[in-house]
């Protein structure tokens, strides 16, 4: 992978591992199934006016749209509001990179090599570093909506790189707008329609600002490259660069909420990080090596 898809990279990585941040300013104000709901309304509004319809078939960005709005943020959202703590939500959430990796080994038969997999192997450890340092407020159903939310998202990254839309910013613009109307219906069921009539109100500036950071930056701009890297890369290649996420997840948590840093975490952190060293420069280190 160059150098500049690898910086694309990060900055993905950077706008999702900040974006749990408007996810909990959010579902303060607002119930979680509407407040996703209003994400992916304005990442398509107005977004579908200025861009093309994506060259991808119908029933593509559709099913995008639908797995990846309702499925895995409608999961992760309704595990926020129910107790999940951000920091161990960035880390189960990531458990879609091995999800994405395995669908894409029997779908496309795109079999990691070894260095690949002692990095995927090492980063786990880390990762179970960080959920040991979290877990113990962790509730059973809210990690089983997580760990379902990753599972969907490993199916969205399939069906976006077999998709292969030209323009990925259309692409994402016109499956946001599948999610908005099942997200409201399944919050009139679970919410009742007393809160969601009371969502609808003036927002304060902290929500508009959370809204608008996770429709535009997030989805819009995070999930267009994030395409943009799976069409070019190997998904072996590209996946484990979100293993890094739950790092800038618990970064923003210490700055804006002061949350502590623990030996665990630090050490959590080199070990994710040297898993993913391993996965993307492995195999050229060994290369030049041999040569």
């Amino acid at each position: 992978m160059p150098l500049r898809d690898i910086l694309l990279a990060l900055l993905v990585v950077f706008i999702w591992g900040t974006s749990f941040i408007g996810m909990r300013y959010g579902v303060e104000e607002m119930p979680p199934l509407i407040l996703t709901a209003a994400r992916f309304f304005f990442s398509a509004i107005p977004a579908i006016f200025l861009l093309p319809r994506p060259g991808a078939a119908p029933k593509s960005v559709i099913g995008y749209g639908f797995v990846l709005g309702v499925g895995m943020f409608g999961a992760v959202i309704m595990a926020i509001h129910l107790g999940m703590p951000i920091g161990l939500t960035s880390i189960i959430a990531q458990t879609q990179v091995y999800f994405t990796m395995l669908i894409a080994f029997v779908l496309y038969g795109e079999r990691p090599t070894r260095l690949q997999l002692i990095g995927a192997a090492l980063a786990a450890v880390g990762m179970i570093i960080f959920a040991r340092e979290r877990a113990a407020s962790a509730p059973l159903g809210p990690f089983l909506l997580v760990l379902f939310g990753a599972f969907c998202w490993g199916i969205a990254n399939i069906i976006g790189k077999r998709a292969a839309p030209g323009n990925m910013p259309s692409f994402i613009a016109w499956a946001s707008l599948v999610s908005p109307v099942p997200l409201v219906l399944a919050s009139l069921v679970l919410d009742g329609p007393k809160a969601v009539a009371a969502s609808l109100h003036w927002p304060s500036l902290t929500l508009a600002l959370s809204v608008a950071y996770i429709a535009f930056f997030a989805t819009n701009i995070g999930f267009a490259l994030w395409g943009l890297l799976l069409s070019r890369h190997p998904i072996n290649s590209v996946a484990p660069f979100s293993l890094l996420i739950p790092i800038v997840g618990m970064a923003s948590g210490v700055i804006l909420f002061q949350e502590k840093i623990t030996p665990g975490i630090l050490i959590g952190s080199a070990v994710v990080m040297g898993g993913l060293a391993l996965n993307v420069f492995g195999d050229r280190l060994v290369a030049r090596l041999r040569r």
